[in-house]
């Protein structure tokens, strides 16, 4: 059964690429808030294939408790990734995470604990 553990996710962003052998893969990077007020931003590669949405210690690419570093790092990663897509002649159209996008929802969590 695939278990989905998504809660505390502010944005995502997924990519649709190649593998070596040229097999579909898909490429999903994210920022989350965990408890302790900690910023986690996440990359994975094929999480379809997975039995859980939870993310292993190795999907994480950044913790810290500023916002701003959590954008950085994953708009870092995010635009490696359409680097490596577009070299490849893929398409690859993924907006930027912003902090006008994650704040409303930081906003709910405060206000509606």
């Amino acid at each position: 059964m695939r278990r989905n553990s998504r809660e505390g996710r502010y944005a995502e962003r997924a990519l649709t690429g190649v593998d070596d052998v040229g097999e579909d893969e898909r490429i999903a990077i994210w920022i989350e808030r965990r408890a302790g007020a900690v910023w986690v931003v996440g990359r994975v590669v094929n999480p379809q294939l997975r039995e859980s949405d939870e993310p292993r210690p190795e999907d994480v690419i950044f913790e810290g408790y500023e916002l701003e570093d959590a954008l950085e790092r994953a708009n870092e990663a995010l635009e490696d990734d359409v680097s490596v897509l577009e070299r490849d002649g893929r398409p690859a159209d993924a907006r930027p995470f912003t902090r006008k996008e994650v704040l409303p929802l930081l906003e709910r969590w405060f206000f509606n604990r």
